[in-house]
């Protein structure tokens, strides 16, 4: 489960011990000694901060003593890269990984995690900041996928995508304005990378991405949810791996 963290102490030593903390609340506008180490502790691990009212904190407080300082671990443990390499390797496979650009529905998150083991994606990744984590919702909406799929979470979705270049992969995102998905060449390494649910792929991802898919749309509204639009273009990339 995602555990809650509650009070300046053990939020510092939480942060010093490693934990991976999905979010961080602070009382907006606190700025004593203690308080200012939270800060601290947060931006030297690159810890997204929300500052919030006391009514807010007050609400998610479970213990009614949070001092200022409440926090999210994650409820699953985050893999690292590495994971994902030997994932490929053991299977004598072409790398294939899901970028995923800011989701931030847990439910999405989830069933993104469960169609890319089911299509045999070798990762997951996912940005530290504003986005979702590894929440027990996620681990839930995932069924049992998040046992089997490394999820990574890095600082820099572009930055990560030009290392992966250096690999030897190359990226294709979804968006409307794309070439139709089923003219690209999909097969190789490759890293999928999916868009915000509002927003779509942010223009710095896009950027370094070598192709835009779009996906056909034949009805009256112009968009698919998020984990439904993966689900389509993983799916075209197995496609075109089998029928190589």
């Amino acid at each position: 489960m995602e555990t809650l963290i509650e009070g300046r102490n053990p939020v510092i030593e939480a942060i010093r011990a490693g934990k991976p903390i999905d979010k961080l609340f602070i009382l907006d506008g606190c700025n004593d000694g203690p308080i200012m180490t939270v800060k601290r502790e947060a931006k030297k691990n690159d810890i997204f901060v929300k500052y919030v009212d006391k009514e807010r904190l007050d609400h998610m407080s479970e213990t009614g003593k949070h001092q200022g300082v409440i926090a999210y671990s994650a409820a699953y443990e985050y893999s690292v890269m590495e994971d994902i390499f030997a994932k490929a390797e053991s299977k004598g496979e072409d790398l294939f990984v899901i970028i995923l650009d800011n989701i931030e529905d847990p439910h999405n998150l989830g069933a993104i995690i469960r169609t890319a083991n089911l299509a045999g994606a070798h990762g997951v990744i996912i940005p530290k900041n504003r986005a979702v984590g590894l929440t027990s919702t996620v681990a839930r909406t995932s069924a049992g996928a998040l046992n089997y799929t490394p999820v990574v979470r890095v600082t820099n979705i572009s930055k990560t995508i030009e290392e992966l270049k250096d690999k030897g992969m190359w990226f294709v995102c979804a968006d409307m304005d794309g070439e139709e998905m089923y003219k690209l060449n999909l097969t190789g390494p490759i890293g999928l990378v999916i868009g915000n649910e509002g927003e779509g792929v942010s223009r710095l991802v896009k950027e370094k991405c070598d192709f835009v898919a779009a996906i056909p749309m034949k009805g009256d509204i112009d968009s698919l949810n998020a984990s439904v639009a993966t689900g389509v273009l993983a799916y075209e990339i197995v496609r075109q791996r089998i029928g190589r």
